[in-house]
């Protein structure tokens, strides 16, 4: 069974920092690219960031650029995000994808991040 558990979620205030992490399981981890994506309530799914499969390449949304890093363990079929200088736009939920060029695509169940003082 495949499965994406994301974690480390929670309530942060602004200018906080949260490190997410998603774990991986049911399918070669090291043939997937990872990414995170978020929602806000009522909107439509915004593209975070993204690791490619080899580990070569990385790619942010503007932005979140100099402000998050997404790192993947390929040993503990685990992808992480950490963000810095939290600001209350980040607020939504974050879902872990996996995914690969031939239209293979997998998500988790997302974990809430909120920023609020």
């Amino acid at each position: 069974e495949v499965q994406l558990v994301e974690s480390g979620g929670g309530l942060v205030q602004p200018g906080g920092s949260l490190r997410l992490s998603c774990a991986a399981s049911g399918f070669r981890f090291d043939d997937y690219d990872m990414s995170w994506v978020r929602q806000v309530p009522g909107k439509g799914l915004e593209w975070v960031s993204a690791f490619s499969w080899d580990g070569s390449r990385t790619y942010y949304a503007e932005s979140m650029k100099g402000r998050f890093t997404i790192s993947r363990d390929n040993a503990k079929n685990t992808v992480y995000l950490q963000m810095n200088r939290l600001k209350a736009e980040d607020t939504a939920v974050y879902y872990c994808n996996a995914y690969t060029a031939t239209g293979t695509d997998y998500w988790g169940q997302g974990t809430q991040v909120t920023v609020s003082s």
